[in-house]
């Protein structure tokens, strides 16, 4: 093999090398930092409830027959916000990290997109969207939609809710 050939295949791996790196940095990035983080936002660990969010893409609208529900509210009983109680008002909260999320969970167990609670038949349902540590009802993995009944703790990340009246 020539010197040019040589040098040609060295050059060309190292410049593979360097896409590799970039590409996982980039991936780590957007994955951490999916919104745009200002000086004097909130802390890590920090919950937020944002009822003008949009719900995020990754189901289609459930039609529901029943439009009251026993459960009226989502209260934080371990976590960052203990305490911390939520109105029901929509039929859908999606839960994570996202600025986009109806509530916004941010520590490091928690995925940008983690989890949905929605109304469907009448009942609760929650279904993770791929989340990296789980969501768990009643220290069950989540895998399908599954109901959440009232005073059952439901664990997104570090933090665990209930449904309430």
């Amino acid at each position: 093999m020539s010197e040019l050939t040589l040098f040609v295949l060295r050059f060309g791996f190292l410049g593979l090398m360097w896409v590799f790196v970039f590409a996982i940095v980039f991936a780590l990035r957007s994955d951490l930092f999916r919104h745009y983080v200002r000086r004097g936002d909130r802390p890590q660990g920090d919950i937020t409830h944002n009822p003008g969010a949009e719900s995020s893409p990754f189901l289609p609208p459930v039609a529901t027959t029943s439009t009251s529900s026993p459960a009226q509210k989502l209260v934080i009983v371990a976590g960052a916000r203990e305490g911390l109680e939520i109105p029901l008002e929509s039929d859908k909260l999606t839960i994570g990290r996202s600025a986009q999320s109806g509530l916004v969970i941010r520590d490091e167990y928690t995925s940008t997109n983690h989890a949905r609670l929605q109304l469907w038949n009448g009942d609760w349902v929650i279904q993770d969207l791929g989340s990296t540590n789980g969501t768990f009802v009643d220290n069950q993995r989540v895998s399908v939609p599954t109901p959440v009944p009232m005073y059952t703790p439901v664990s997104v990340g570090s933090t665990i809710f209930e449904l309430r009246p």
